[in-house]
């Protein structure tokens, strides 16, 4: 479910209430592991891109909240790390807020924000 929202305060506000808390950790996530990157709005999600590409995303689907990973060699060391998610070639969908891994999460950022491989 893309939204029109065209910035991300404003997609986090229009987001349902009970996804709102971890929505808006991950996005503390991003700024924290992703500093020098771009935070927009693109796809109808939040997006971060670095010189342009964009590497990372999240969103609040209807059945899921996902997190776009787009450094294939960012993600596939983690994959165990996310437990209780199904997890794509490059997506991470859990389908209930409490079980999104923060911390496997911050791991993946790290990751991202390290890697210079390719993205999917």
């Amino acid at each position: 479910m893309q939204s029109a929202a065209p910035d991300v305060d404003t997609y986090l506000a229009e987001a349902p209430q009970e996804r709102w808390e971890i929505l808006t950790a991950i996005r503390q996530l991003c700024r924290e592991h992703l500093p020098s990157y771009q935070e927009s709005m693109q796809y109808g999600m939040p997006c971060y891109a670095r010189d342009g590409v964009v590497e990372f995303g999240f969103a609040s689907q209807k059945q899921y909240i996902s997190i776009y990973a787009l450094k294939q060699d960012a993600l596939d060391p983690l994959r165990e790390a996310f437990t209780g998610a199904r997890i794509g070639k490059g997506c991470i969908r859990y389908t209930k807020p409490e079980k999104v891994n923060l911390a496997a999460v911050a791991s993946l950022l790290q990751a991202t924000a390290a890697s210079g491989g390719r993205v999917c």
